[in-house]
C-alpha cells in the first residue's frame, strides 16, 4: 500500500470584508496576540478574521439584547455567552434596554 502526499499544496481563501464584503483588502498590522488585522480599501473600516474574547465576536452583542428581551438576567447571559458581567451591563446601557 502506497501513500502519496502532494509537496506543494497550496490553500488559498478569499476574505472578504465583514463590513460591505469586499474583496479589496490590505493587511494593517498584528496585534499583540499576534492576531492579523486587515483594512477595507473600499468602506476604511478594520477588522480581524478571529478572536479570542466572546465579546468581540459578530453576532454575540445582538445575542445580547434578545436573551435581556427573553427575560435573563445579566448573569445568566454572561454565563451562557461566557462574557464578563459587566460587558453585559455596558451593552444594556448603550442600547438603553430596561431591565
Amino acid at each position: 500500500m502506497a501513500i502519496f502526499a502532494e509537496k506543494n499544496m497550496e490553500h488559498r481563501e478569499i476574505i472578504k470584508c465583514r463590513y460591505c464584503h469586499s474583496s479589496d483588502l490590505q493587511k494593517d498590522g498584528l496585534r499583540a496576540t499576534g492576531i492579523q488585522r486587515w483594512r477595507c480599501k473600499s468602506c476604511h473600516k478594520s477588522f480581524q478574521r478571529s478572536y479570542l474574547y466572546n465579546a468581540r465576536k459578530p453576532g454575540v452583542k445582538e445575542q445580547i439584547i434578545e436573551l435581556t428581551l427573553n427575560s435573563s438576567g445579566v448573569r445568566d447571559i454572561s454565563r451562557v455567552l461566557k462574557i464578563s458581567k459587566n460587558t453585559v451591563l455596558s451593552e444594556l446601557r448603550k442600547k438603553n434596554v430596561k431591565r
